[in-house]
């Protein structure tokens, strides 16, 4: 039986600490990854898979005004919140963001001039469905650039952020914490990856385990 649970997605309960945690780290480690993209494409489609509340696509934009991204994520929540962070930022027409699963993708083939993912693949049930996908959905010679785990916690000031939650999100953490409903999947290295993205067809790439997260760049 499948637990009622679904690791791939942040649930709805956690979705606001999430938050959270991640504005914390917009000045730290999306700047640092946005800096990174946009030194190799400042115009075109790039899709964001795992996109939470969309931080990542928003300094991108910022940097290079003649880029397009679509953020995929499965939590409703965090869409709503990365489609509010768009509009705040004035950057609406360049963003946009929906609800889907990075394994079953809702659009043609190649149309993606860039995929990007920031901490999502340890959390994937089906890796090689969505090395498969983002095959399919990059242009020729396009590249996807994947970040996992995302090295973000050097950035959390945990004191700051566990002062920010309110009492509904403190009890929500607890007991999701005390089930160990939060705890990922699986944590892969570059011996685990590199099967993975042979199995989606990818010929050329490079997996390098970099810090406290492995780097992925796909060709097609």
């Amino acid at each position: 039986m499948k637990p009622w649970y679904n690791y791939e997605r942040i649930p709805g309960v956690l979705a606001s600490s999430y938050e959270k945690a991640s504005r914390m780290v917009i000045d730290g480690y999306y700047s640092q990854v946005a800096d990174e993209i946009v030194s190799n494409i400042r115009q075109g489609a790039l899709l964001d898979l795992g996109t939470g509340p969309g931080y990542l696509p928003v300094e991108i934009v910022k940097r290079a005004p003649d880029i397009h991204i679509t953020g995929v994520d499965l939590s409703r929540k965090l869409i709503n919140m990365a489609r509010s962070n768009a509009h705040k930022a004035g950057l609406s027409k360049q963003l946009a963001f929906e609800v889907g699963n990075s394994a079953r993708l809702r659009c043609d083939d190649e149309v993606f001039d860039m995929v990007i993912s920031t901490g999502m693949l340890h959390s994937l049930k089906n890796p090689v469905d969505v090395f498969t996908e983002i095959k399919r959905v990059l242009k020729k010679d396009a590249d996807a650039w994947i970040y996992d785990p995302a090295n973000v916690t050097q950035y959390i000031d945990m004191a700051k952020w566990k002062a920010s939650l309110n009492l509904r999100e403190r009890c929500f953490l607890w007991i999701f914490g005390l089930l160990g409903l939060h705890k990922p999947m699986a944590v892969y290295r570059k011996s685990d990856v590199i099967p993975m993205v042979k199995a989606a067809g990818f010929k050329k790439y490079e997996v390098v385990e970099h810090e406290r997260e492995i780097r992925i760049k796909l060709t097609k």
